[in-house]
């Protein structure tokens, strides 16, 4: 296990402070200078998850309400909606200095059966023909000023593969599907909650760059002020992380200060994992006088 899957896997292991309340490490994420929305999720999941017994989560539906501020914990309060025959639903409000950050909705249901079918899984090139996320930063190492090179450089949790990568600093106009594969080998040995929670992280990884892709944009050029504003899983299948997954987003609408983004999560086998749906601000950033 690597030092940042051990500092990944930390932040999933909240403190339980009361019955239904929670404090959840700020730092350590993805970002440096706020908390990454994905960890708030994943957090905000697993104490919902630590009032709920035998049903696992199947859609949860988050709105980011203020930038969370990796500096200080977090304290998550959870509402037990309901505890019905087949469905569990909780209510989950994450605080800071006071404040509300995210507030989120899951529900959990029983094992069941029905009808099956799903879309098939996008042709793509297999995750061992693409660069590493750490190939990809050392080419754009001298680009980069170099108080920033270490966070560049920085380890990270989630090992990525890209397909068809942009230039981060002088993206060409492009195609808003954007595909990559992602996994963590220190997931082999998590239960089914600590698989969902690492999927849930991850799934806010590149969401929001899909529709920035038909405009030539991306979080390098500085022409941007964006942020995540709400956030939706739906888990489909059981989540086995330590093996790759093709992410498969897309941008179907971006206009007025707003770009929505959806993405497909497959297992590599194909089946169909999770869908995620998001919608992001994205609007022109303020020049500086």
């Amino acid at each position: 296990m690597t030092e940042a899957e051990r500092i990944l896997l930390d932040l999933l292991d909240i403190e339980r402070l009361e019955v239904d309340l929670f404090r959840g490490t700020g730092s350590g994420g993805e970002t440096p200078t706020r908390i990454f929305g994905g960890q708030v999720i994943a957090q905000a999941l697993a104490a919902a998850y630590r009032t709920v017994e035998n049903r696992l989560c199947h859609s949860l539906h988050a709105y980011f309400i203020r930038p969370g501020d990796p500096e200080i914990p977090v304290i998550y309060q959870v509402d037990r909606a309901r505890d019905g025959g087949s469905f569990t639903t909780r209510r989950v409000v994450a605080i800071q200095h006071g404040k509300q950050i995210l507030n989120m909705s899951a529900s959990f249901h029983i094992q069941d059966e029905g009808w099956d079918h799903q879309h098939a899984m996008p042709d793509v090139p297999a995750p061992e023909t693409q660069p590493s996320r750490d190939e990809l930063r050392q080419k754009y190492l001298n680009r980069v000023p170099e108080r920033l090179r270490a966070e560049l450089l920085r380890e990270r949790p989630i090992e990525v593969r890209e397909i068809d990568p942009l230039d981060i600093f002088q993206p060409e106009k492009s195609d808003d599907r954007n595909h990559l594969w992602f996994r963590m080998g220190a997931a082999e040995q998590a239960d089914h909650v600590t698989q969902h929670l690492l999927l849930a992280y991850a799934s806010d990884m590149a969401l929001l760059s899909s529709g920035m892709r038909p405009h030539g944009l991306s979080w390098f050029t500085g022409e941007i002020n964006g942020a995540s504003l709400d956030h939706a899983i739906w888990f489909h299948a059981p989540v086995q992380f330590q093996n790759w997954h093709l992410y498969s987003m897309e941008s179907p609408w971006t206009g007025q200060g707003r770009s929505f983004n959806r993405g497909s999560i497959y297992a590599q086998d194909g089946t169909l994992v999770a869908s995620v749906a998001q919608e992001g601000l994205l609007r022109r950033a303020r020049k500086k006088d």
